[in-house]
């Protein structure tokens, strides 16, 4: 069963807080310095105790963005190892 939960739509962040970083030859999302610096704050907020139900929204649309990334950049990480012609190139080179 799921169950609905308030939070600020991920999208709000796609225009600022997003950004593509090439790691190992393949291109990932990763977070602007600001977007990580405020999560970390919103965090912090939460451990202590002192997160309003507001930065509760703003920390559960970022938590939610963040695992977005984490399946689209398994997925580029996937893709970018093997293609059809990189293993035809490797089999070719193999054989001449």
């Amino acid at each position: 069963m799921l169950i609905p939960k308030l939070m600020i739509e991920p999208s709000h962040w796609l225009g600022r807080g997003i950004k593509l970083e090439i790691v190992n030859g393949a291109k990932i999302f990763k977070f602007t310095s600001e977007l990580q610096s405020r999560s970390d704050e919103l965090l912090d907020h939460k451990k202590l105790g002192l997160i309003t139900p507001d930065e509760q929204a703003e920390l559960d649309g970022i938590s939610e963005l963040a695992q977005i990334f984490t399946y689209a950049n398994s997925v580029l990480m996937t893709e970018s190892q093997w293609s059809p012609n990189s293993s035809a190139n490797s089999l070719h080179n193999a054989n001449g």
